[in-house]
């Protein structure tokens, strides 16, 4: 099958000197390597580890669920330090 794809020029680069070398046409090249990468499991994305805090409070008047309050909260505290 026959299709047109955009490909950096320095990959291209590489793949036409590997098919020199090895023989084989640049489609072959590229057949390969896209079923190498197909044939590999998707990267797993880890669940992320967030870091909490003991202790403390949030102050009178503000809103947990309001990024605004958190925020004005959270600049209070830096002012005091």
């Amino acid at each position: 099958m026959r299709t047109t794809v955009s490909l950096d020029d320095a990959l291209l680069e590489q793949a036409k000197r590997r098919a020199t070398r090895s023989g084989v046409t640049l489609s072959r090249v590229l057949e390969d390597a896209l079923r190498r990468d197909l044939a590999a499991p998707p990267p797993s994305s880890r669940p992320v580890e967030l870091s909490t805090v003991s202790g403390g409070r949030l102050r009178p008047g503000v809103d947990p669920l309001s990024n605004r309050d958190l925020f004005e909260s959270m600049d209070l505290e830096d002012a005091r330090r």
